[in-house]
């Protein structure tokens, strides 16, 4: 039987580490082994830890590496078959392992995997981080299955397809180990947030799968540990998705895409000062400078990997198409953009 590694990363998660991995537990034992990384976290998970969850093994980083480069550093140290990058927030139900996992073992060009995501709060409607499935569109937009933008859809069995999609989320992400290590993890340079689409991209120009599976549900609270609005969230999501499209486009798109997203940018920028989200609308700009002050290390990394044309992606503007051709929800989008 394949071994299965449920590895949750915590940073000051104390209360949502006594609140969901009773549950983690209870729905894993007989499948896998949970442990928990801690980021050095400052409130006491430690302790916790080891007083109300004595069987857990704890890994504990030297710091707070932030959401890629700790999983990189606790996955260095976990030998398994598979995988799972679980949030600290997220409620999982009876069998949701072993479904994703037979799923996975169907195609060895199955590389990594996500379960249906739904909202803790709201339980009948999608979760932003995840949904049913992620895509994104030519100019490096990510959306989801079940939710564009900020809009979320009810969960009315839609989406309850076994599908292939661009990428699966790190909020519950399964992957085959070998390949994790194979293709250098999750790119600790973005620190959090679309590192997963990164690697999920990686993969797909290795021509490998990226799936999602309905037959498993969690629910996930989201904004743990950065809330929903944050001008650091904001900033972080700019940097990193500029980078990403840099590492992993194809040469020819490259120049076309860069001018496009430059004025698109511009336009999110000023759109968030007319809202009155004057720090969201400099985080914008904070983003391009990190980039461009960075672009040297990140071309070193571009050209130590492949750039082809990947599968899945939407040959449309998302944000146009949702906002002025009023198209709210995935099953609106023209099916013949995807390619």
């Amino acid at each position: 039987m394949n071994s299965v590694a449920v590895v949750i990363l915590n940073w000051n998660g104390k209360k949502f580490l006594e609140k969901f991995l009773p549950n983690v537990i209870r729905y894993s034992k007989d499948d896998a082994e949970v442990i928990v990384a801690d980021n050095a976290s400052t409130d006491g998970s430690i302790e916790s830890l080891q007083r109300h969850f004595p069987d857990i093994r704890i890994i504990e980083n030297k710091e707070n590496y932030g959401f890629a480069e700790g999983y990189n550093q606790a996955l260095s140290r976990i030998e398994a078959d598979y995988y799972v990058l679980l949030n600290s927030d997220i409620e999982v139900t009876e069998n949701w392992i072993n479904p994703v996992i037979e799923l996975m073992e169907k195609d060895p060009a199955i590389a990594a995997c996500q379960p249906k995501i739904r909202a803790y709060h709201d339980r009948s409607k999608f979760e932003y981080a995840g949904a049913a499935g992620g895509f994104i569109d030519k100019y490096g937009y990510p959306f989801c299955r079940g939710r564009l933008f900020q809009y979320l859809e009810n969960d009315q069995g839609q989406y309850d397809d076994t599908t292939e999609v661009f990428w699966a989320t790190g909020a519950c992400m399964f992957v085959k180990a070998p390949l994790y290590h194979e293709f250098d993890g999750l790119d600790g340079d973005f620190f959090a947030h679309m590192e997963e689409i990164d690697f999920c991209w990686r993969l797909k120009n290795h021509d490998y799968k990226i799936m999602y599976c309905p037959c498993s549900t969690v629910f996930h609270v989201g904004g743990g540990t950065l809330p929903k609005i944050s001008s650091r969230k904001t900033y972080l999501n700019f940097r990193n998705n500029m980078t990403l499209l840099y590492k992993n486009l194809e040469k020819n798109r490259l120049a076309k895409v860069y001018l496009a997203r430059m004025f698109l940018d511009s336009i999110a920028s000023v759109k968030f000062l007319f809202e009155g989200h004057v720090k969201d609308s400099f985080a914008v700009i904070r983003a391009h400078c990190s980039f461009y002050r960075n672009f040297y290390k990140i071309r070193k990394k571009r050209k130590q990997l492949v750039q082809k044309k990947p599968g899945r992606v939407y040959q449309g503007n998302i944000a146009f198409d949702h906002y002025l051709r009023r198209n709210k929800v995935f099953t609106e989008l023209p099916a013949d953009k995807f390619s």
